[in-house]
């Protein structure tokens, strides 16, 4: 009995293991089993055709080495699309309504040799595609609508390095590169390089002018704060990166103050609306400013703007008067001191001076509220400036700046009420070359950044407006807006390999921006 019940336990265990065994040998025919050709889809041995189909599917036969797509449903190529089906080498996707690719969409298909996009509503394609596709011989983009845009300047480039070959297709735009053929582009017929200004450091001080220059190998800036009666000295941090207070000096409604180098020494100009003007020199063994000179009040009452420069190799400064009963004044440095050089006319109620060479000799041009800009030039033999011209049809300028584009000399005038203009230099006069709308504005000035050159208007009823110089059009084009409450002036400063714009303001905090570059391309 224990034998046979053995028997019948030992038949029961290779029942079972026999059972087992089918089962595996069915799964793994399972797993074995080739993927069906998808719904909406047409498969032969080695090609499959899906038409109406409103999706990229994930699985196909496994020797399918040829996809094509005809009348999708689908607009967009997401990312993965085939990364089920790596070993594809032929893929067609014509005559489609396809708008946009992920940059991940082809990811995977190291051995696909033909990829055809051909006739979709196709405007651009992602950065880098096609990286990774090394086997690609052959791209077809024809009948689609591409911008030759910064955008787009990767592809130029990609086809300069890559063995596959495209057939020559028309950029539908912009207009610098309407009807060109892409494969006659080249990486230089792209501008992609973007200026901007970034908002980088506010200083809790409102300013009426702000001056930037070089002391002792170090780069300084300096604010006039009227109402506070003070001249602030900022100095660069070269380890926190930012503009820290260096020294001031006190005085009573400062609306100006005007450093000057002169011989290692510095010295400062401070106009005042009380008190009269002085002018102080830093003194390096006390570390301190140290007025060393008065200014003449009945020459100069009620002071509005300051202009330092060089003739002959010989140093001035000039003042801008704007009371009735002032005078604008030219001093001259005589080696121990400032003295009076040249009063250029009485009564006239100055705004703003501005020093510029014209054809290699020294001007000045003056504002006024009371008459046209007037142009001064100056007298090498009597060593004086002689009235030259003055700027037609411009009433009511409250300053002028100038600036150069290719030896050209061009000038900014600024209006409170009415356009402010730009005007170009032809050899006789200052003739009009673009007009800006400038309600409010109390600046309009130009701001050169390496090969950037801006014009930048300001004004108390509304945003500060950046413009930048277009050299095809010879015209400011807009550039950005700035949020500046009643800016005054504009000064930059170059350090650490950065660039800055400070702008003073009458109503609120000091602003300073960084000069950011940025690649569109990108």
């Amino acid at each position: 009995m224990g034998y046979s019940g053995g028997t019948v336990s030992c038949r029961a265990w290779t029942v079972c293991l026999c059972v087992c065994v089918a089962a595996l040998a069915l799964t793994e025919g399972r797993r074995l089993r080739q993927p069906r050709c998808p719904v909406g889809c047409t498969c032969t041995k080695d090609n499959a055709l899906c038409e109406d189909i409103t999706s990229v599917p994930h699985t196909f036969p496994n020797d399918v080495v040829s996809l094509s797509f005809v009348k999708s449903g689908f607009s967009e190529i997401t990312a993965g699309s085939f990364v089920h089906t790596p070993a594809l080498q032929l893929l067609f996707i014509e005559n489609n309504k396809i708008e946009a690719i992920s940059p991940n969409a082809f990811r995977g298909l190291k051995t696909l040799i033909h990829l055809s996009l051909a006739y979709n509503n196709l405007e651009t394609l992602p950065k880098d595609v096609f990286k990774g596709m090394d086997a690609l011989s052959k791209v077809d983009l024809r009948g689609n609508n591409l911008v030759c845009d910064c955008k787009l300047k990767w592809l130029v480039e990609w086809m300069l390095h890559t063995n596959a070959t495209m057939d020559q297709i028309s950029c539908s735009g912009p207009s610098s590169h309407q009807d060109q053929k892409i494969n006659d582009l080249v990486a230089a017929s792209f501008d992609c390089i973007k200026a901007e200004f970034a908002a980088y450091q506010a200083l809790k001080f409102e300013s009426i002018s702000v001056e930037a220059f070089s002391f002792g190998g170090e780069q300084f800036v300096v604010f006039a704060q009227p109402f506070a009666g003070t001249c602030s000295f900022l100095e660069w941090d070269h380890v926190e990166m930012n503009f820290r207070i260096y020294d001031t000096i006190e005085g009573t409604s400062i609306v100006v103050c005007k450093p000057m180098v002169i011989d290692g020494a510095l010295f400062v100009v401070v106009a005042q609306l009380f008190g009269g003007s002085h002018i102080y020199k830093r003194d390096t063994s006390a570390n301190r400013f140290i007025k060393i000179q008065d200014i003449d009040i009945l020459k100069i009452r009620k002071p509005n703007d300051v202009e330092a420069f060089r003739v002959d190799g010989e140093f001035f400064f000039v003042i801008a008067d704007s009371s009735k009963a002032g005078s604008t004044t030219v001093y001259k440095w005589n080696g121990n001191g400032f003295y009076s050089h040249q009063s250029l006319h009485p009564w006239y109620r100055d705004t703003d001076v501005e020093y510029v060479e014209i054809s290699n000799k020294a001007h000045l041009i003056l504002s006024s509220s009371s008459q046209r800009p007037v142009v001064y030039q100056w007298n090498r033999g009597h060593k004086r400036f002689d009235r030259r011209t003055d700027i037609p049809e411009m009433e009511d300028v409250f300053s002028v700046k100038h600036f150069r584009i290719k030896g050209e000399v061009f000038i900014c005038l600024t209006r409170f009420i009415g356009d402010s203009k730009v005007m170009r230099w032809d050899g006789a006069m200052f003739k009009e070359v673009q007009t800006f709308p400038s309600r409010g504005s109390m600046v309009f000035q130009p701001v050169a950044i390496g090969n950037w050159q801006y014009a930048i208007l300001g004004s108390d009823y509304s945003l500060t407006q950046v413009y930048q110089w277009d050299s095809v059009r010879g015209q400011f084009v807009h550039s950005q807006e700035l949020n500046i409450q009643a800016p005054r002036a504009f000064a930059t400063v170059a350090v650490d390999n950065r660039h800055f714009l400070l702008s003073s303001s009458f109503k609120g905090k000091t602003q300073i921006y960084q000069h950011l570059m940025i690649d569109l391309s990108d």
